[in-house]
């Protein structure tokens, strides 16, 4: 969900306007997703290196989540929509957590839509934390070297219980995946829109989708008649 800041500096505003705005597309994106047909669908709100930015806009976004949860709760809810978060939570406001943790077990029976949020994500840094389980297991004689395999690693991510992306798509005109699930996006299709965030509509979403349900998938193999 790229572009916020630059939707709100292109109109002489905050950056934390742009953020805001861009909350409000991600309610009417979630509102319409189930009519599009889709039943797992995963944000990035926050990556990892996103601390790099300003302590006035970080923390600006970090009170943007909370509320988000806060507001969104009771709606999520009653429209079936499961709420989940991936990414590590370690680094985050202990309240911000508390507010994950709770509507990740209020939405955890609905089934609807199956919304993922990353959050301090970094697909690099997840693989990273896989491997070191792994390694502590190792080193502890519960698993083998040679027994590892990418059913194991993959066990190990934090989108253990999720399905792999089928696609991915970045707005705002980069054409850089910027460390969002590589793991998991290695057969994904990706669209790439010059639409900011905010200007992102379930019109633009219900396009691309068309373009993706054209596509010929062959996952590394040939199509044959």
């Amino acid at each position: 969900m790229d572009g916020n800041g630059r939707w709100a500096t292109n109109r002489g505003w905050p950056r934390l306007v742009g953020h805001r705005k861009g909350a409000e597309r991600v309610k009417e994106i979630v509102r319409s997703a189930p009519d599009l047909g889709i039943k797992w669908l995963t944000i990035y709100a926050f990556s990892t290196e996103n601390w790099k930015r300003s302590t006035e806009e970080v923390l600006g976004l970090m009170r943007i989540f909370a509320r988000y949860i806060e507001r969104e709760a009771d709606r999520l809810a009653a429209e079936g929509v499961r709420m989940r978060f991936i990414g590590d939570r370690s680094r985050l406001d202990p309240k911000l957590q508390r507010l994950m943790a709770g509507i990740e077990a209020r939405t955890a029976g609905f089934t609807r839509l199956n919304l993922t949020v990353a959050i301090n994500y970094g697909g690099r840094d997840e693989i990273l934390r896989a491997l070191k389980q792994i390694a502590q297991d190792v080193t502890a004689g519960k698993i083998a070297a040679d027994a590892i395999d990418e059913a194991m690693l993959s066990a190990r991510l934090d989108t253990h219980d999720l399905p792999d992306p089928d696609l991915v798509i970045r707005t705002s005109g980069e054409t850089r995946t910027s460390n969002f699930l590589p793991w998991q996006a290695a057969y994904a299709e990706y669209e790439f829109t010059q639409t900011l965030w905010p200007d992102f509509t379930p019109a633009e979403l219900d396009e691309i989708l068309s373009r993706f349900g054209n596509r010929e998938r062959r996952f590394g193999g040939v199509i044959t008649a």
